[in-house]
């Protein structure tokens, strides 16, 4: 273990040291985020396709830019493509790009048998077999298309596919988004309105905070931005329910009612805050009385993030409702939209759920940086409780991470975990993660 720990910290020296001096004397009137990425969009080789002259230099960055901008952009998602294909108006631009991530971790004082650190997920027996464990993953390695454009008639469009290798033992390969977009519009399988990963801080295990909504689906969306800096947005989007139904009193049947979220954004120069909402229909069949029931879920979340000056960045959300739970963090694992009254047999309910979580990112400078995370969640049932039944979870990471190009970097992460029992029984569990990835 001192082994371990020795050369991590030679690790963290080596890069402190090359991080330090590779930093060019920055624009102190940009934060280290606007230069890196600055950096990023010059880091692209453009083939131009048809007649004329190549288009300026501004031309063609504004063109990769809209590659980056987007409502719904997380930090492990992939960059633009190295190598893009770009009309000679730079009306239109092409790229097959992806990610390569490895991840290798080593568990101790609690093993999670998921390569996803979740509280949730805490033993809460010690098994003498499971005691420490190493393990690695390729999950978060990924492949995707993209086409943007502009035309007279329509205006601008975007055509998105992106499949990750998250599946079965984090080697098969399935389709994590597939959307189009026209103008406000959006189409397909993409992130929910009710989600912000732009809140979300950086991280290298795939699970982040145990409190963040990360639901993916099917949906149609109205989202438009105006001068002012407020941005709107509305969805309808196919339901996806975890109903705790146990097959005696009541039972699970279609969902009929899709689900309506909408979010409301300010964004200044800094920053920006958002305030989601969503409205679920749960429909469940009581067997004691023979009657189908649907009970109306629905959740709130206030998100953000905040750059108050170029070295700082602050993240934050916080979320709470009823039968929102299958939307993401810690209650994803469970079936909490709808679970079943246990003082009337034959009936469910939307049990209340609440949750959050806070980050600070320092840059050290545009290569390096270090983040730390914090966030909880609480589950509330009414009545009735079983003593086993998970009630809240901790979740802290601590990390760092080293651009060593603009398209390869490593890191390192910290993350410790508690589960809590309604019964009061609570266990810790550690990890310690080590991550390098590559862009193209």
């Amino acid at each position: 273990m001192k082994t371990k720990l020795l050369l991590f910290s030679c690790f963290a020296a080596f890069a402190s040291l090359n991080g330090v001096s590779q930093d060019a004397t920055p624009d102190v009137s940009k934060h280290t985020t606007e230069i890196a990425m600055d950096s990023t969009l010059r880091d692209h080789k453009v083939i131009f396709f048809g007649k004329g002259e190549d288009p300026s230099a501004d031309s063609t960055i504004n063109t990769i830019r809209m590659f980056y901008e987007d409502q719904f952009r997380h930090f492990q998602d992939p960059l633009a493509p190295y190598f893009l294909f770009m009309s000679k108006d730079a009306n239109l631009a092409m790229g097959v790009g992806g990610v390569v991530r490895m991840r290798g971790y080593y568990d101790w004082g609690g093993v999670i048998e998921s390569p996803a650190f979740a509280p949730y997920l805490i033993p809460m027996h010690k098994d003498p077999e499971h005691k420490r464990k190493i393990a690695t993953t390729p999950a978060g390695t990924a492949l995707f298309f993209r086409v943007i454009g502009r035309n007279k008639k329509l205006g601008n469009y975007q055509l998105y596919i992106e499949a990750n290798f998250n599946g079965y033992q984090a080697r098969d390969f399935h389709l994590k988004k597939a959307y189009a977009q026209l103008n406000d519009f959006t189409i397909g399988y993409a992130n929910s309105t009710f989600s912000d990963p732009g809140a979300l801080p950086p991280g290298i295990d795939a699970a982040g905070p145990n409190a963040k909504m990360s639901a993916t689906a099917v949906l149609v969306r109205y989202l438009h931005n105006f001068k002012s800096g407020w941005s709107v947005a509305g969805s309808i989007e196919s339901p996806d329910n975890s109903i705790d139904d146990n097959g005696t009193t009541t039972k699970k049947i279609d969902q009929y009612v899709p689900d309506i979220a909408t979010f409301g954004q300010y964004a200044w120069k800094s920053g920006y805050l958002r305030l989601a909402g969503i409205m679920r229909f749960l429909s469940y069949r009581d067997l004691t009385a023979s009657k189908n029931h649907t009970d109306i879920g629905w959740g709130l979340q206030l998100s953000g993030r905040w750059q108050p000056e170029r070295h700082l960045t602050f993240y934050g959300a916080c979320n709470g409702g009823q039968g929102y739970s299958s939307l993401g963090g810690d209650w994803l694992m469970g079936k909490y939209d709808l679970v079943n009254d246990l003082d009337r047999p034959g009936r469910m309910y939307s049990p209340f759920t609440v949750g959050g979580y806070a980050a600070v990112q320092y840059n050290i400078n545009p290569s390096m940086f270090f983040s730390a995370t914090y966030g909880g969640t609480r589950y509330m049932p009414k009545g009735k409780k079983n003593p086993d039944e998970y009630k809240t979870g901790m979740y802290i990471a601590v990390n760092y991470f080293w651009y060593l190009t603009p398209r390869i970097s490593c890191g390192a992460e910290f993350n410790l975990g508690r589960r809590e029992n309604m019964n009061g029984k609570a266990a810790w569990a550690r990890r310690a993660e080590l991550m390098a990835q590559f862009s193209f």
